[in-house]
């Protein structure tokens, strides 16, 4: 069986290099300012200019102190040129062991800002994003493409800017020492330009590729792990392995690829190096022949050449840096520029306690262009009302609870409660109001107290406990090894289904929502558990307006109103006995199930 994965999110960017990009994320550097000022002082006077002023006195120790024209050499001036240069070296040292302590801390904090800054974004993206995105693939962009700038921020900023002034503070000493035997040197660097110019295209499309496929990997390993029990159930293990090998040789070949063009930076600089080295060799022998310049100038030349090309070096290793960061910065800003697809509007305000009228007035929606998931449904629901939702798989009884709590945005037609659009008000005032609890739970790793308090942090022990108590979920609770304070793993794996579902119930009661949403949430808890819970969750929903979405009929029974839907419409309305008296949809329902419990 082959198989083949499409991410739509995962498309390579061939696009020419966008530094508006690159001024973006120096944002992220401009909080730093003063240390970053700091660091390129103390590279400028206690690194740069002691590296330029060297071979300046090694020249004058040959020229003058060791072999001057117009007398014997000087053993003082010697001595005290060499106790300089010893200086000069320690300063250098001291130097480059601060700005690497200091520019790893500043590009620590900026990883950090800039991490922080996109995972706030994406948890104010609507579900419509993550919809079309596999978990893994975000994942990859909040690690390894932040992860891949690491380099960049904490060495090669504030480095490039300072190898670039020494290279310009270089070209002026070589030019003033001899202009002719500066100007033969620095012939071949233009060629290098050139050369290397031409494979940045290259280098950062292939970076792109090898970004896209460790994505593609992290997605596939988080849908592995989370469907390990499905792998192992039908014994599919050697063909999932077989499967992620495959993808882990694209992107060894991949890498490598990326990796021999990268590499490609090094012999282009070190056969310009070698080249300007022989002109210089040969040029300057020849004018020291002539006169036209001394032993300790054709040295301080040499020093000067070998001290040219290494930030050269570094300015093409850096540049290297800078087209695989590049590649993580389009992807990173790309999930950044995304819009929320339910956004608040600017004038919005908090919405008012609720007191729990909805409506659904002649409300559409499509999840895509092509297919309405409800057609003009309207629907008017009084305070305290439960109301049922049935109807087959894809009817549309989600969708409508997820348009209650504005996950999605209609269509057409408006949502309103208490006569309020929930468009015109701001998201959290909306959902902090609203209640729901799904089929699919979701434990957070932590503690049982910690789970059950999550949608109201300031609740007391006490409170925690009564709403344990409220759904029964006590019991089980303080027969764990720590009671409230066991510790649970990523979601909840070492708790039943039954015993996740009646912690998520806490959670929703414990944050007293005047609306609460019940999406399936007794799918997943034995009869009798459920029976024992009916009563308690009836005194809990006195006084709160209730949606109970249930493939399970017996469970709706006692709502104040059922509402049957069909392919995204609503074809029934009434209570159980009134939907009985008559043919229709819901006796339909309720007789197959009866049929298929009694077979």
């Amino acid at each position: 069986m082959s198989r083949k994965f499409v991410y739509q999110d995962d498309v390579l960017i061939d696009k020419p290099f966008n530094w508006k990009q690159m001024a973006r994320l120096m944002q992220y550097i401009r909080p730093y300012k003063s240390d970053v000022a700091k660091v390129s002082v103390v590279m400028l006077l206690f690194g740069m200019l002691p590296r330029l002023a060297i071979p300046l006195l090694l020249s004058a120790a040959i020229d003058r102190a060791i072999h001057p024209k117009d007398g014997p050499g000087s053993v003082p001036l010697l001595v005290t040129i060499a106790a300089v240069m010893l200086l000069l070296y320690a300063v250098r040292w001291w130097s480059s062991h601060y700005t690497i302590n200091k520019t790893n801390r500043i590009g620590q904090f900026v990883i950090f800002d800039v991490r922080s800054a996109l995972f706030k974004h994406l948890q104010s993206l609507s579900f419509r994003f993550y919809d079309k995105r596999p978990a893994g693939s975000v994942l990859v962009r909040v690690t390894n493409d932040v992860n891949s700038l690491q380099e960049m921020l904490t060495n090669g900023l504030v480095n490039s800017i300072i190898d670039i002034l020494q290279l310009f503070g270089i070209i002026v000493i070589l030019l003033a020492l001899n202009f002719k035997l500066g100007l033969a040197v620095m012939i071949t660097v233009p060629v290098m330009f050139l050369v290397s110019t031409s494979l940045r295209k290259r280098i950062r499309l292939a970076w792109q590729i090898v970004r896209i496929k460790s994505s593609r990997i992290n997605s596939h390993l988080n849908e592995a792990i989370q469907g390990i029990r499905v792998t192992q159930a039908f014994t599919q293990e050697d063909e999932n392995k077989t499967f992620f090998e495959g993808m882990v040789r694209d992107n060894l070949r991949s890498w490598n690829f990326a990796s021999a063009m990268n590499q490609l930076f090094g012999p282009v600089i070190e056969i310009t190096s070698a080249v300007g080295t022989l002109i210089l060799i040969l040029y300057g022998t020849h004018l020291i022949q002539t006169g036209a310049v001394t032993v300790g100038i054709l040295v301080a030349f040499v020093n000067y050449v070998g001290s040219f090309w290494e930030p050269i070096t570094r300015l093409g290793n850096m540049y290297s840096q800078l087209l695989i960061a590049m590649s993580s910065v389009e992807r990173i800003f790309e999930y950044m520029d995304e819009k929320p697809a339910v956004p608040e509007k600017k004038d919005a305000f908090p919405m008012p306690a609720l007191q729990g009228a909805v409506k659904f007035d002649r409300v559409s929606f499509a999840y895509d262009a092509d297919r309405l998931a409800l057609r003009n449904v309207s629907l008017d629901v009084k305070p305290g009302m439960s109301v049922a939702l049935v109807g087959h798989t894809g009817s549309g009884k989600s969708t409508i609870v997820s348009l209650l709590c504005r996950f999605y945005d209609v269509t057409e037609g408006r949502v309103l409660l208490d006569g309020v659009d929930v468009r015109d008000v701001t998201l959290d005032s909306l959902r902090s109001q609203v209640g729901i609890v799904l089929q699919d739970t979701f434990i957070f790793s932590g503690t049982i107290r910690e789970n059950i308090r999550y949608g109201r942090p300031d609740a007391t022990d006490a409170e925690v406990e009564a709403a344990a108590r409220s759904v029964l979920a006590h019991d089980f609770i303080v027969n764990l090894p720590d009671g409230y304070d066991t510790q649970v793993q990523e979601r909840g794996s070492a708790l039943s289904v039954g015993q996740r579902q009646l912690l998520s119930f806490a959670r929703a009661l414990l944050a007293d929502p005047k609306i609460l949403i019940l999406d399936e949430a007794t799918a997943s808890i034995d009869t009798e558990t459920e029976l024992r819970i009916q009563e308690a969750l009836g005194r809990l929903l006195e006084g709160r307006t209730s949606f109970i979405v249930a493939h399970r009929l017996s469970t709706i029974r006692h709502a104040d109103t059922i509402v049957v839907l069909d392919h995204g419409e609503i074809v029934e309305q009434g209570n159980h006995d009134e939907l009985m008296k008559r043919p229709g949809h819901y006796r339909s329902l309720v007789e197959a199930q009866y049929r298929f419990l009694t077979a």
